[in-house]
């Protein structure tokens, strides 16, 4: 397989080019859909709750993720704080929406590309897994572009939500190897109740269609390890609140039906879930076999779904799982 992109990026000048670029698009910042506009480097703080610095809470090798991303080794995963989303069934919400917990955990740019380092030399991972990225996408570039002077060359996966902005996206182009996006909801009303994300659809099939453009269908080694590529991912929600039906049904169409899909079937009523009826328990066989059968119909054969019972559910405690920097 050939080298990561960023390292002829980074060797042109254009790496350099993409982080100023992305710098100083924090001074008003619009990387996500909120443009909320706020001067993050004078540390205004906007819907994200982040400034300047990256808010790293866990560095890991982690190997939970779907089997070309984690591999034999792990996949070298860095677990930005904070979202631009307020999921009330996040299962990360210990780092995502509890600012409590995430005190002291900002850091400069150049110890986190000492993190990438560590992730590929001392822990020896197949790829740099960047969790939660959306809002820290100036700041992991730079960290990015001081790691390759240091010997950084492991594939970079974007590991998202879905609710980006196509204007980011594009300056990363080249630069991520795999896009590791979600498709959560066919429903902007559901989105915002249970997100407070009110334009999530039209911004997540956008997204999903500006990383295909980038990189495409998954491309593996001789070994099975993504190298490229887009894989989707999509949690079924209970009640059929994820909208399964038409965004597969989407992406069949829109996008192309050999894409790589990874079914999520690991619903639990985590966070604020239980004070809503309708996500207050896991989902049922029959609300998981009806979207097992929609992939057969819609001729979806690539990817992987999760066991109804799995016992491979990765449910991190945020608490334990610190990065050896801390």
């Amino acid at each position: 397989m050939s080298e990561p992109g960023y390292l002829s990026l980074y060797r042109s000048g254009e790496l350099q080019k993409r982080v100023e670029a992305l710098e100083t698009r924090l001074i008003q910042c619009d990387l996500c859909p909120r443009i909320c506009g706020v001067n993050r480097l004078e540390g205004e703080l906007g819907f994200c709750r982040s400034g300047a610095l990256p808010i790293v809470a866990s560095v890991c090798a982690h190997h939970g993720e779907e089997p070309p991303i984690s591999g034999t080794k792990g996949s070298g995963t860095v677990f930005f704080g904070n979202c631009t989303m307020r999921c009330v069934y996040c299962q990360n919400h210990q780092i995502s929406q509890d600012r409590r917990k995430l005190r002291g955990q900002e850091m400069d740019c150049h110890t986190l590309a000492q993190m990438l380092l560590y992730l590929q030399n001392d822990l020896g991972c197949h790829n740099i897994n960047f969790v939660s990225p959306s809002h820290f996408v100036p700041q992991m570039i730079r960290a990015v572009f001081e790691a390759v002077p240091l010997g950084l060359r492991l594939p970079l996966v974007y590991n998202t939500s879905g609710y980006d902005s196509v204007d980011t996206l594009k300056l990363l182009d080249g630069v991520i190897d795999i896009y590791l996006p979600d498709i959560r909801y066919a429903d902007n009303k559901v989105a915002q109740k249970y997100s407070h994300a009110p334009d999530y659809v039209e911004h997540a099939r956008a997204a999903i269609k500006e990383m295909y453009r980038q990189v495409g269908g998954l491309a593996v080694d001789k070994e099975g390890v993504a190298q490229r590529g887009v894989i989707i991912r999509h949690l079924i929600l209970p009640e059929g609140l994820a909208g399964s039906e038409v965004s597969l049904t989407w992406l069949a169409r829109e996008v192309f039906p050999d894409v790589h899909l990874s079914i999520m079937a690991q619903y639990y009523p985590a966070h604020h879930a239980s004070r809503f009826s309708a996500l207050a328990r896991r989902i049922t066989e029959a609300e998981y076999s009806s979207v097992v059968a929609l992939l057969d119909r819609l001729g979806m054969e690539n990817g992987w779904i999760q066991a109804l019972d799995s016992p491979d559910n990765y449910q991190p405690d945020f608490e334990r799982e610190k990065h050896p920097f801390v």
